[in-house]
């Protein structure tokens, strides 16, 4: 089991890296060479500016057992093909059961600001987010061991 991280814009870098060196995980962090990322734990893998370069990177990389970090719905979705498991940034772990309803609201949703219109956006992180995800991390952490 590893832990691979989408490390564009994740906000639970730091929180996935105490975790992971308290269990002792190999972990990878992705982020594109734009980003200032420093971690104290892992690895951190850089790769070049581009669409889904740092999604696909990590889709060639993700196997069966590890524990992918993203809010990316697209990445989840092929991450739960190669038989991974997917948890967001605010802890939500992503099924078979839930995949297909959320890749059809971000194409609901896509649709909607290509005619110019606006949807609801999610609300602020809060502190609850970051005790959530931790609590899911762990579990799936621990289910694994």
């Amino acid at each position: 089991m590893r832990i691979l991280v989408d490390g564009d814009s994740c906000p639970v870098i730091d929180l996935t890296v105490e975790i992971a060196n308290k269990y002792m995980i190999e972990l990878k962090v992705f982020a594109d060479i734009y980003h200032n990322i420093k971690i104290a734990f892992g690895e951190l893998i850089l790769v070049d500016k581009g669409n889904q370069s740092v999604d696909m990177c990590i889709v060639n990389q993700c196997q069966s057992g590890d524990i992918v970090v993203t809010a990316d719905y697209g990445l989840a979705a092929l991450a739960l093909g190669k038989n991974s498991q997917v948890i967001d940034f605010s802890g939500r772990i992503y099924s078979e059961k839930n995949i297909n309803y959320l890749l059809m609201k971000r194409h609901k949703h896509a649709k909607i600001r290509r005619t110019g219109g606006s949807h609801s956006t999610e609300s602020k992180r809060t502190q609850e987010d970051d005790i959530k995800y931790q609590k899911s991390l762990i579990v799936l952490i621990e289910s694994n061991l």
